[in-house]
C-alpha cells in the first residue's frame, strides 16, 4: 500500500504539477488527490502578487511614453557633418569604455513578467494550480513577437487568465475577448464595421480574425456548428471593441473601450439566433451563448484531458468532463477537480512528453534551484522550440509528441548544462529519491547507477523517460 501510495504521489506531482522536490512526494503520499484539490482552495490560487509589476494599462502608457521619448531625443540629436575638412587628422580616439547593452523598456517588462512567472513554478508546493494557469494562457494564447503585445503579455496573463482560473469560464472568456492584449494581437482593435461612422468616413472595413479564433480556437472548435457567415457577422457584432490611444485619452490609454462610432450597426445573426443591436452587449451576449454551448463544452473537455493525460485521451473523460462543465456553467474549478478525481488519468500510462517550459522548470526543482536568472532559462526555451508567450499561431503551442520529439537532442544539450554549472553540489542519488524513485524502471535506475560523475547522473536522470514524460 505505501508503495502504491508514494507511486499515485509521483503521479500527481508530474501529470498534474511543477514536477517534485524535496521532499514533496512524501508529503503528498497519503492522499495525493486531496492534496491537488487542496492545491485550488488556496485562497488566491494561480495569482502573482509581485511589488512593481505593471496592469496592462501602466504597461502600455509606460512604453507610450519611453518611445516618445526616444523619438524626441533622436530628433534633437546632432546630425554628423558632411563637410568636414579632409586634410584634418582626427583626433586620438579615447580610450574604449565597455558598455553595458541594457534593455528597452517593452523587453524591461517582459522579463520582469516572465520572472515573477517562473517564480510562482518554482516556489508552488505542488503547482496545479499554475498548469492550470499554463494551459490556460496556451489555449487563449497570444504572442509578444508582435510588438505592440511584448510589454502587455504577462499583463495578459495576470488580469485574464489568473484572475479568473478558479470563476466561470465564461467571465475568463469576457475578459480574455476585451483585453487590449488579445484586441491587439488579433488586430480587433482596427476593426471597423462598413456601415459605422468611422467606416463611412475612413473607408476601412472589417477584420475577421478574433471573430474566427474565438469560434474556431477559443469556443466552439474547428468545424463544429457555425459557418463563414456566422465568423462574418461575429466579425460585425464585435467591431468597436478597441483600445483607448493616447490622443483620445492619456490617463486610460491602452486600456479597452467601446466605440460605438466603430461598431457596425444593425442586428446580426449567429448560430441560428438573432442579437440586436445593443453596443457592447450585443457581443457580450453571443460570448455568453458561446461559453455555455455544448460544442464548446466538448472542445474545451477534450483539450484539457488531452493536455494533462494523453494525446488520445479516453473518451469517457472527454464526456465526463464535458458533462461537469455543463452541469455547472463553466465552472473551472469544478472543472480540474473533476479531472483529478476522475478515476482514467490515474490508469493511464505516462506516455506525454512534457513540454519544454514544463520540463525546463521540472529540473530546476528538482535541482533545488529557487531563483535562477530568468535569462538563461528564457533562452533554453528558445533553444528547445518553447520561447515565452511567443506560439507560432493563434492556436499556440502544440500539444502531442511528434512536435517535441525532434527537440530531445537539444534537452539532452540543456540538462548537460544545468548539470555542469551545479557540478558536485547536487547528489543525484537524493534527487532520484525525490522525483522518480517511486515510478523509475530497473533499466533507468541501472543507468543512472552507472553514471561516471555525479554531473552525468543528474543529466542521465533528467533525461530519464519517468522524468521526461507526465
Amino acid at each position: 500500500m505505501a508503495l502504491e501510495r508514494t507511486v499515485a504521489a509521483a503521479i500527481a506531482l508530474h501529470r498534474f504539477g511543477m514536477g517534485p522536490r524535496a521532499g514533496s512526494i512524501a508529503a503528498v503520499a497519503s492522499d495525493p488527490r486531496g492534496a491537488l484539490l487542496a492545491d485550488l482552495e488556496r485562497p488566491g490560487a494561480g495569482r502573482i502578487i509581485a511589488a512593481g509589476l505593471m496592469s496592462s494599462g501602466e504597461a502600455a502608457r509606460a512604453v507610450f511614453a519611453f518611445r516618445e521619448e526616444q523619438r524626441r531625443a533622436a530628433a534633437a540629436s546632432p546630425r554628423p557633418r558632411n563637410n568636414v575638412d579632409p586634410n584634418m587628422q582626427p583626433a586620438e580616439p579615447a580610450a574604449a569604455t565597455p558598455r553595458v547593452q541594457m534593455p528597452g523598456l517593452p523587453q524591461q517588462i517582459y522579463l520582469d513578467e516572465a520572472r515573477a512567472r517562473l517564480g510562482a513554478a518554482l516556489d508552488a508546493e505542488i503547482g496545479f494550480a499554475e498548469r492550470l494557469v499554463w494551459f490556460w494562457s496556451n489555449h487563449f494564447c497570444v504572442s509578444a513577437d508582435k510588438g505592440q503585445v511584448r510589454p502587455l503579455a504577462g499583463a495578459y496573463e495576470r488580469e485574464a487568465i489568473r484572475d479568473h482560473l478558479t470563476g466561470r469560464f465564461g467571465d475568463m472568456l469576457v475578459a480574455v475577448e476585451t483585453h487590449p492584449a488579445m484586441l491587439l494581437y488579433l488586430d480587433n482593435a482596427n476593426s471597423i464595421g462598413p456601415n459605422s461612422v468611422a467606416g463611412r468616413n475612413r473607408g476601412r472595413g472589417l477584420n475577421e480574425n478574433l471573430a474566427r479564433e474565438i469560434l474556431e480556437l477559443h469556443t466552439l472548435g474547428v468545424r463544429t456548428v457555425y459557418s463563414q457567415a456566422d465568423v462574418t457577422s461575429f466579425a460585425n457584432v464585435i467591431t468597436g471593441w478597441t483600445v483607448i490611444l493616447p490622443r483620445q485619452d492619456a490617463m486610460r490609454a491602452g486600456e479597452f473601450t467601446f466605440n460605438e462610432r466603430m461598431h457596425q450597426p444593425g442586428d446580426q445573426t449567429l448560430i441560428g439566433k438573432t442579437y440586436p443591436d445593443d453596443g457592447y452587449r450585443q457581443g457580450h451576449a453571443v460570448l455568453t451563448m458561446l461559453a455555455r454551448h455544448p460544442a464548446t463544452a466538448r472542445h474545451v473537455a477534450r483539450k484539457l484531458a488531452r493536455h494533462f493525460v494523453a494525446a488520445d485521451p479516453p473518451l469517457s473523460l472527454v464526456e465526463r468532463l464535458s458533462k461537469r462543465f455543463l452541469d455547472t456553467d463553466g465552472d473551472l474549478k469544478e472543472l480540474a477537480k473533476a479531472l483529478v478525481t476522475a478515476p482514467e488519468p490515474w490508469a493511464a500510462p505516462r506516455g506525454k512528453l512534457k513540454r519544454p517550459g514544463e520540463w525546463i522548470v521540472g529540473a530546476l526543482r528538482a535541482a533545488g534551484i529557487k531563483e535562477p536568472d530568468v535569462r538563461p532559462v528564457m533562452q533554453a526555451q528558445n533553444m528547445l522550440g518553447e520561447p515565452l508567450w511567443r506560439p507560432p499561431a493563434p492556436n499556440g503551442f502544440a500539444d502531442d509528441d511528434t512536435t517535441w520529439l525532434d527537440g530531445l537532442a537539444q534537452r539532452l544539450d540543456v540538462a548537460n548544462q544545468l548539470a555542469r554549472r551545479l557540478g558536485g553540489a547536487v547528489d543525484p542519488k537524493a534527487v532520484f529519491e525525490d522525483t522518480i524513485a517511486p515510478i523509475a524502471s530497473a533499466d533507468t535506475r541501472q543507468t543512472i547507477a552507472r553514471a561516471e560523475s555525479r554531473p552525468q547522473a543528474l543529466a542521465l536522470l533528467l533525461m530519464s523517460p519517468e522524468f521526461l514524460r507526465r
